[in-house]
């Protein structure tokens, strides 16, 4: 495995301190091969995102899944904005990341289910990662749509759509989104970190 500052210098990313270059490593590509992945490939995601820690362990999360060239494939591509069907028509699958708005233990609204259901989608995103698969959520799809054509309950909600697949070069994407086709960088700890106090 290469060490973490060969990793950062191959991403054009640096860590102000050093971490896991599994998290540093981790973006949202969109560029994908079209190639299937098998039943095996994909579970171990879904795997990962049922470990994640949650309220009373709760557990909120749902995912909801299509592989291409199946028969629920384009119900869930077709809830997707234009923009992201343009390329996630290469990914091998699709998921409707979903969470429960009330609380199994006492049937309560859950104040921290997305932030649960969240930590679900960052383990799915790290274990493909960690496989070199892409994993790319999106929040640009249809969300009434989403839940009429999966027959949520009134206590589920959509909250992001998940594209899953082989990488592809970028070169396979359309010329706009290929300028964006990065890892992006990240806002300074001295912007997000305070202690004692907030500040804006």
């Amino acid at each position: 495995m290469l060490c973490v500052k060969q990793e950062q210098q191959a991403l054009g990313r640096k860590a102000t301190y050093e971490i896991n270059p599994l998290i540093l490593n981790r973006w949202s590509a969109r560029a994908m091969s079209g190639e299937a992945l098998s039943h095996e490939e994909l579970m171990p995601l879904f795997e990962a995102a049922r470990w994640a820690p949650s309220a009373f362990n709760g557990q909120p999360w749902r995912f909801v899944y299509a592989k291409r060239d199946t028969p629920h494939w384009s119900r869930l591509f077709g809830l997707l904005m234009d923009l992201n069907k343009s390329w996630a028509k290469d990914a091998a699958a699709l998921a409707v990341v979903v969470s429960k708005k009330t609380s199994d233990y006492n049937g309560q609204p859950n104040a921290t289910h997305q932030f649960d259901t969240g930590a679900a989608w960052q383990n799915l995103a790290l274990e493909a990662t960690s496989r070199g698969l892409v994993a790319h959520a999106m929040g640009g799809f249809d969300h009434d749509g989403a839940r009429h054509e999966l027959d949520l309950p009134d206590d589920y909600e959509p909250l992001a759509m998940v594209a899953i697949g082989r990488p592809a070069p970028k070169e396979k994407l359309d010329p706009a989104l290929r300028e964006r086709e990065y890892p992006s960088d990240r806002k300074p700890l001295a912007e997000i970190v305070m202690e004692g106090k907030f500040r804006a």
